[in-house]
């Protein structure tokens, strides 16, 4: 039987045929075929069972298919000829199929839906349109869609698209791994769905993130698919209301804290790096405020891993404000920054922009004493706080008003990071920040829209103009009474992480310091041009992301070289060159094997004369 070089374990795991007690056996042997086309009528995803080795595993392999964009001669050497209709399509003509449907779906929850299932049919095609317009269709990929999948994860659930490791699994994180197919795996992003966006613990729903981020390391960096590997640490949740519900996917029971927790983790560290190499690239995602500064501080220097929620954000929201300088002709310590919410990606902004201010021949210190942070209790002047609040706390009168806090201080910038309040950033409070301000800076970050702190509607019309403002999820262009269009900035970790990660995996780096994102954010502000900014964007147009994830990902390499943090030699003299060279295709295979003949004469039958 004929299998192209792609055929590997993960071609059996991903062939389903429904499940029957009576062929289990014959399903398994070599050559068997089955149901082959791996029907799920009801789309629950359920009762299905491995095909092993199925003849006709290329029309179902996700990475591999083509659907009928197969030739006549592939169809025939895969001996899928006649399983599909007789019609051979371009790449561009299912691209265009695959929007008219697209459009046809009556909201972002079904066009969600409708796109995962275009991955799981054929990967190359799913990244092939979301690249041809990521302005489009990350808003459904990822947020602020994408917490609305991860809400409903239970009724969206159709396949395996990452590894599920329980806490009932500690001594086994090994074994697990050896059962993920791929063993190529060079980035993997990891969850424990206690802090998910700004809607809380959604526990194994959580894997919607780990597998939307993951998407994005693609259609945005250009990082093979199959070498990354979406994980799911399910510990238990604490949310009562999934808890209850029948479809919940995860485990039943409270979440599981201390040191069976950290045990866990330290586990699947160890275990991901003994299976898949030091230098394979581990991105926590949405863990509690807690546990997300301790992993990082415990793990930053052990192995190849970062936070994206401290760190991500904080240079996407660096970037802004870098951009945002050039607008009101001043330094990042000409600012006075205040800062509602005192979470992780407020704690993890703030430090980076100490960093940038150091950067500029400010003193660490001088740097802290510009930055202000307001949390559920109110103005941070208390000593009973984490390390990572504490260096923040300035000896102030006790306010807890944010109002209150704005007319005291009288900051520059106003950075949103909450997601408890929505809207909590008042006309009043925009109408004073312009008084105070002739270009106000207002970043309402927190995701998704519906936890933003204000509009950019609001922004732009109670600062008549002159507000400078950056978003954490997508807002509509405003027009202006005087008939100016302004394109809110979205300050999106989009336009950070897969760059980053795509840098880091090509030179093989050991470690991944606050450097690198400081780095990121500097050539990320360096993308807006004066038109840009002028339309009030600090942030390059979306469509131009690959460009900027190249660059991002060149400038990462560089670093790394200079820095002695890679492990792959000798050093490549163009630098672009090199990175270029690793990112994914999508473009379709060609499964034709290599087909040549010899000279006649060579290649002669030989027989014996009767």
């Amino acid at each position: 039987m004929f299998f192209p070089p792609l055929y590997s374990r993960v071609n059996c795991f991903l062939l389903y045929t429904p499940f029957n007690p009576s062929n289990t056996r014959a399903l398994c042997q070599p050559g068997s075929v089955g149901n082959t086309l791996g029907s799920d009528p009801e789309g629950c995803g359920t009762n299905l069972l491995p095909a092993c080795c199925s003849e006709h595993w290329t029309i179902n392999l996700f990475f591999s298919s083509q659907g009928m964009a197969f030739t006549l001669e592939e169809r025939l050497q895969l001996e899928i000829h006649g399983l599909l209709p007789p019609c051979f399509l371009s790449q561009e003509v299912q691209i265009l199929r695959v929007l008219k449907n697209y459009d046809m779906k009556k909201d972002d929850f079904d066009r969600y839906i409708f796109l995962m299932c275009l991955q799981d049919r054929n990967e190359k095609l799913f990244y092939k349109v979301l690249t041809l317009d990521i302005e489009k269709f990350m808003p459904i990929v990822y947020t602020p869609t994408v917490g609305l999948a991860c809400q409903q994860y239970g009724l969206a659930f159709r396949r395996p698209r990452g590894l599920f490791i329980t806490i009932h699994d500690r001594g086994h994180i090994a074994t697990l791994l050896k059962c993920w197919p791929e063993t190529d795996i060079r980035a993997i992003v990891v969850t424990d769905g206690e802090r998910i966006l700004g809607l809380g613990d959604l526990g194994s729903y959580g894997m919607g993130i780990p597998v939307g981020k993951l998407a994005l390391y693609t259609a945005c960096g250009g990082v093979n698919p199959q070498q990354c590997l979406p994980v799911m640490l399910d510990v238990g949740t604490d949310n009562e209301e999934l808890l209850k519900d029948p479809l919940y996917i995860g485990l039943r029971h409270k979440r599981v804290r201390g040191q069976a927790y950290e045990d866990l983790v330290e586990e699947f560290m160890q275990a991901v790096t003994d299976r898949y190499g030091q230098n394979c690239l581990i991105q926590f995602e949405d863990f509690a405020n807690t546990n997300a500064f301790k992993f990082l501080n415990k793990y930053r220097n052990k192995y190849c891993t970062f936070n994206d929620d401290i760190q991500g954000t904080a240079a996407v929201a660096v970037a802004g404000l870098m951009a945002s300088l050039r607008i009101t002709k001043t330094k990042l310590s000409d600012h006075k920054f205040l800062f509602q919410g005192a979470g992780e990606a407020a704690l993890g902004i703030a430090d980076l922009i100490v960093m940038a201010m150091e950067k500029e021949g400010t003193s660490k210190e001088e740097g802290i004493s510009k930055i202000w942070m307001v949390d559920s209790k109110g103005l941070i002047g208390r000593n009973n706080l984490s390390h990572e609040k504490l260096q923040f706390a300035h000896a102030h009168q006790e306010l807890k008003k944010l109002e209150d806090i704005v007319r005291d201080l009288k900051p520059t910038a106003i950075i949103g990071m909450s997601a408890a309040v929505p809207g909590v950033f008042t006309e009043q409070i925009i109408k004073d920040m312009a008084a105070f301000n002739k270009h106000p800076v207002i970043f309402a970050l927190s995701n998704p829209t519906s936890k933003a702190e204000c509009t950019a509607e609001q922004c732009y019309r109670l600062t008549e103009g002159q507000g400078i403002f950056a978003s954490g999820s997508p807002f509509a262009p405003v027009t202006l009474p005087d008939g100016r269009v302004m394109y809110p900035g979205q300050g999106n970790n989009a336009y950070i992480f897969p760059g980053v990660a795509l840098g880091i995996i090509a030179c093989r780096m050991k470690h991944i310091g606050n450097d690198i994102f400081l780095i990121a954010a500097k050539a990320l502000a360096e993308q807006v041009c004066e038109e840009h900014l002028a339309e009030g964007r600090l942030y390059p147009p979306l469509n131009t992301i690959r460009d900027v994830s190249l660059k991002l990902a060149v400038q990462t390499v560089e670093y790394a070289y200079k820095n002695g943090m890679t492990s792959v030699y000798p050093e490549p003299e163009d630098k672009e060159t090199f990175v270029r060279s690793m990112m994914y295709s999508t473009d379709y295979d060609d499964f034709v094997t290599d087909s040549y003949t010899w000279p006649e004469n060579a290649s002669m039958i030989q027989t014996v004369e009767k």
